[in-house]
């Protein structure tokens, strides 16, 4: 059973991706629900939401073209905890491959470096999910408050409105 359900569609904007559910938000039932999180935050301060949304709003998501989901789901806790392996890569991988968002975004490095099982940078990658492309962003966790950068999430949500405007 996962700890948190995923919140995947067809045609979704963005896809954000955590290593797993945090310990407070396994126990909310809610994705980001840590009171040190800054998600939601972020989320509304570069535009991708008009309003500031809650946790337990994260259902709601879809309907601004946004998805959620984590790479461990059957887990919850510090990173430093998880037991990444092979099963929870291909898992994610077969879920983007299925709903083809235009970018998965890794909220943190640590996520995106177990995927790809190599070390990553900031900002947009060279690789690609099929279609999809990656983004890897700083972590919104309130742990990792000495690595919060919001010019990578700035600089996401202007790649996604560019991708907009050259759909049409």
């Amino acid at each position: 059973m996962p700890v948190l359900p995923d919140v995947l569609d067809y045609g979704l904007k963005v896809v954000f991706c955590g290593a797993a559910a945090g310990a407070k938000s396994a126990r909310a039932g809610a994705y980001y629900a840590g009171p040190g999180n800054r998600f939601w935050e972020t989320l509304f301060r570069i535009g991708l939401t008009p309003r500031r949304l809650a946790p337990d709003d994260f259902r709601a998501l879809v309907q601004y073209g946004i998805g959620l989901t984590d790479l461990i789901k059957t887990q919850y806790g510090r990173d430093s905890n998880l037991d990444f392996d092979d099963d929870a890569r291909e898992s994610l991988r077969g879920r983007i491959a299925e709903y083809e968002p235009r970018v998965l975004a890794f909220n943190g490095k640590r996520p995106a470096q177990e995927f790809f099982l190599h070390p990553v940078k900031y900002g947009l990658q060279d690789e690609t999910i099929g279609p999809t492309a990656v983004f890897v962003l700083p972590s919104t966790s309130g742990a990792a408050t000495g690595h919060w950068d919001e010019t990578y999430w700035a600089a996401l949500a202007v790649y996604l409105r560019r991708l907009e405007d050259e759909a049409g």
